[in-house]
This record gives structure tokens, sequence and C-alpha cells, in this order.
């Protein structure tokens, strides 16, 4: 297993620019948002998003104060969709702490990620960064229109392969997508590389989604809880690939689980099963190394570097990770 560690020290000194910058990005006059922005980045994330954006201006030409704020606009983004998205899925825990819906209710959960949202949009116009913030403003975009989605057809129950892939596209691999294009936009790359950039970030965006909803079913040693999307009625890749390929009858009992038996252990452990043994996992498999290969292709279009291996080992990490 790669090291994050070791795969950011090319960009360490850039990392540790941006987190006090980020800190100093997140100040406000009111003291109970200080307190909650303090909160936020005492229990700050691994900063894959940032370390894409550094590497990626970096592979096109170089990191100046344009990426900076460029890592700084993206994180702060992420952070407002994880607040929000704790109040959403009514979720009371973030990476083993509470959330900030759980320690200060909803409505100031709301919007502190309302706060989060403007203090990027004001840190990219104060610096005419027009370009940085219309990349991020469309991920945005398409994060709400993938989880708006992905709500209604979980109410359906009607979602296959390629609705699966709108989604997470949307949802989890826009994001990423950003991260690299706003990484080689603000080094001052050409519409063309940027759009190249995009596609590699979207591409490892979908692997890593594919990763993270493989984690459900038993393979994780255990980052995520087993059959946390079971219980939310997330239909996710393993499943569909399990559903598609067995009986009519067998199809229809499963979703019978899914839908009205989702919160008992047995019947999560019955699908859970079912899935392994019917080769969703396997088959789960092979498309997230499907992406990441064509992610692979895209990077290798650039000359060899320093910049070019370290995102290499970062999208090894996010799709080799054990949690």
């Amino acid at each position: 297993m790669l090291n994050l560690d070791e795969i950011k020290k090319p960009i360490a000194a850039e990392i540790d620019v941006f987190e006090e910058r980020f800190k100093a990005s997140m100040q406000s006059s009111v003291p109970l948002l200080d307190r909650i922005t303090h909160y936020i980045v005492k229990r700050k994330g691994k900063q894959i998003r940032p370390m894409f954006v550094f590497f990626s201006a970096s592979l096109c030409g170089g990191v100046n104060e344009a990426t900076h704020r460029g890592a700084a606009l993206v994180e702060l983004l992420h952070t407002a969709t994880l607040v929000h998205d704790d109040v959403v899925d009514n979720s009371y825990q973030r990476r083993g702490f509470f959330s900030i819906n759980a320690l200060w209710k909803n409505k100031i959960a709301v919007l502190v990620g309302d706060f989060l949202l403007a203090k990027g949009m004001d840190l990219s116009l104060a610096n005419n960064d027009f370009q940085l913030l219309r990349i991020v403003n469309e991920a945005v975009k398409q994060m709400s229109e993938g989880e708006l989605l992905q709500v209604e057809k979980v109410r359906r129950m009607d979602i296959n392969e390629n609705i699966y892939y709108d989604v997470i596209r949307q949802k989890t691999a826009s994001l990423i997508a950003a991260c690299c294009a706003c990484g080689a936009s603000s080094a001052g790359a050409d519409v063309e590389t940027v759009e190249k950039m995009r596609l590699f970030g979207e591409k490892i965006g979908i692997a890593f989604q594919i990763k993270d909803d493989m984690f459900d079913f038993g393979t994780n040693d255990v980052g995520k809880p087993l059959g946390i999307d079971i219980k939310e009625k997330k239909v996710t890749l393993p499943l569909i690939y399990a559903l598609n390929n067995t009986s009519s009858s067998e199809k229809r009992r499963i979703i019978n689980l899914v839908k009205n038996h989702n919160e008992e252990p047995e019947k999560i452990t019955q699908i859970i099963s079912f899935v392994q043994q019917t080769g969703g996992l396997q088959y789960a498999e092979t498309q997230m190394q499907k992406y990441q290969n064509e992610a692979f292709e895209i990077l290798n279009t650039f000359p060899p570097s320093e910049a070019r291996q370290g995102l290499e080992q970062l999208v090894r990490y996010t799709t080799e990770r054990n949690k």
C-alpha cells in the first residue's frame, strides 16, 4: 500500500502553506462561526483534493499564487458539501468525530456550509480568478444534480448501470475533475490541456467511487461500515451487476430485501452474500481498473516528470486503498 506522506513529499511545502492559508480563508467576525471552523480545521481529512490541484499545476507549468487559491476554493467547496451531506443524510459522525449538525444542529450546519461556499466565491472574485470559479461552479451544479438524481432513483429503485455512472460522474467525479482542471488552469495551460486534465480527474473520480461502493460488500478492513449503502437503499455497481445476472425470482427477492428489510442485519448479510456469490465485486473491480487505466493513458501523454509520477501514485493510492 502506498504511503500518502511519501507521495506528498514533492509538494509538501506547498501543502503546508496551503493549510495555513485555508485556515485563514475561513476566518469570520462571528465568534460562533470561528469556533465551528476551528473545529473543522482541527479534524481535516487527508488533503487528497488539494494534492490533485498542486500536482496538476506542477504537471502543466508550475504552482503559483492562483494554484493556492484554486486549492483553497476546491477545499472550501468540498468542506461545505460534507457539512451539507451530513445534514441530508442525518449523519452524526464524520471521520470518527461528531459532525457539525450533531454538535450545533441542522440549522447552524446548513448556514456554515453556505458560509464556506460564499468564502470560496469571495476568494475567487477578489482575485479575478473567474476561470477557476467557472470550473468549480460547474462542479457544484453537477454535484447537486447527481445527488437529486440518486434520491429520485432510490425512491423508485429503477437504477441501471448507465444511471449509476451518471450519478457518480456528477456526485463524486465532478469534484476531482475540477481539482485537476483548476490546477492546470492556474498554471496557465491552454483550453485543450485543461480539458484533458478535467477528463483525467473525472475518470479517477469514477474509479474512486466504484472502489468506495465495493467497501459496502466486505472488501475493507473496515473503514466504511458494511451495508451502509444498503441501509440507505443505494443501488451501486456490485449490486446492479448481481441483479442483472440472476433469475427473475431471485432479483425480485433481493429488491424486496433492499426496499423493505434494509435495516435488519440478517437481511443485509443475505444481500451482501448474494452480491459476493454472483460476481458483483469482481465485475466492479474490473470496471474500476478500466477507468484507472484510461486515466493513466491520459497521464502518459505528458512527458515523464516528478509531477506525473506523483499523480500516478496518488491515483493508485485512491483506488488501491483498503478504507
